[in-house]
């Protein structure tokens, strides 16, 4: 299932979505506080669930680096906060994302990718989001992300092997997003 997070992931993603709530106000302004002013753009963009998610992984990212003692580089927070940014794109709801996910594993994600050209808005919308990866690197590029950022929003549902970011950070970042 590359390219789609783990089962266990992709359902605690869907059920937390199903809720309205938006991240405390207090949190939203800790997370645009890591951010510079276009990737802060980006952030706003997302929907209420998609913040919430971004700064629990942003938390938890920070806190499994403090426990292992690890130094992190600069970009670090910026990339467990934007790391889906590219779903901003796709401008899908829960139901939707999660339908489409289940029709690419059903019937081939090539196949779905076909669709990003398609006249028909929603099948171009679930198109575009399955490469929200890509679509989120290009639009963080231009909001002058730096490497890690850029990379980590590329790489995050690849395998280990494949990433250009260190392993350890990348190990870091994968585990606080839970996937």
């Amino acid at each position: 299932m590359e390219g789609f997070g783990s089962l266990v992931h992709l359902a605690g993603r869907f059920f937390g979505s199903l809720s309205p709530i938006g991240p405390p106000e207090a949190e939203v302004q800790w997370a645009r506080d890591q951010l510079n002013e276009g990737e802060q753009a980006l952030f706003d963009r997302m929907s209420r669930a998609d913040r919430r998610h971004a700064i629990g992984v942003a938390r938890e990212a920070k806190r499994l680096a403090t426990a292992a003692r690890m130094a992190v580089p600069d970009g670090f927070v910026q990339a467990a906060l934007l790391h889906d940014v590219g779903k901003v794109e796709a401008d899908l709801g829960t139901v939707a994302r999660a339908l489409v996910t289940l029709l690419a594993i059903a019937l081939g994600r090539e196949r779905l990718l076909s669709w990003q050209a398609s006249p028909s808005r929603w099948r171009a919308q679930a198109g575009s989001y399955l490469v929200h990866d890509r679509v989120g690197a290009d639009l963080l590029a231009a909001a002058g992300s730096n490497d890690l950022v850029v990379s980590w929003a590329r790489e995050h549902h690849l395998p280990s092997g494949r990433w250009t970011v260190d392993p350890e950070i990348g190990r870091l970042l994968k585990e606080a997003d839970g996937d």
